[in-house]
C-alpha cells in the first residue's frame, strides 16, 4: 500500500463542493445564476454595504419577506394557495 494519493484538481474540488450544496444547512441550497441590470446590481451592492451583510443575504431577506407577505394574504388549501405554491390539483 505504498501508492501515492493524488491531490484533487481545482475543478474536482469545485465539483465536490457543488455536489454537497443541495444538502447543506436545514433545507439545502440551490444555485442561482442570472443577469440583472447594472442599476439593480449597483443597488444590491449599496444595500449590502449599508446593512453590513452579503449580497446573498440582501436577496434572501427581500425574497423571503415578500413571499411571507403574499402567503399571509392567501387562505391555505384554496385554489389561489395551490396556484401560488405550484401544487397541481389531484385528479381521480
Amino acid at each position: 500500500m505504498g501508492g501515492k494519493i493524488m491531490a484533487k484538481t481545482a475543478a474536482e474540488r469545485q465539483a465536490a463542493y457543488r455536489a454537497r450544496r443541495p444538502m447543506a444547512g436545514r433545507n439545502g441550497e440551490r444555485r442561482l445564476n442570472t443577469w440583472m441590470s447594472t442599476g439593480a446590481a449597483l443597488a444590491l451592492a449599496r444595500l449590502a454595504k449599508r446593512y453590513g451583510v452579503t449580497q446573498r443575504d440582501v436577496l434572501e431577506r427581500f425574497i423571503c419577506t415578500e413571499d411571507d407577505r403574499i402567503l399571509a394574504g392567501i387562505e391555505p388549501n384554496t385554489p389561489e394557495w395551490d396556484d401560488y405554491l405550484g401544487i397541481k390539483p389531484v385528479t381521480r
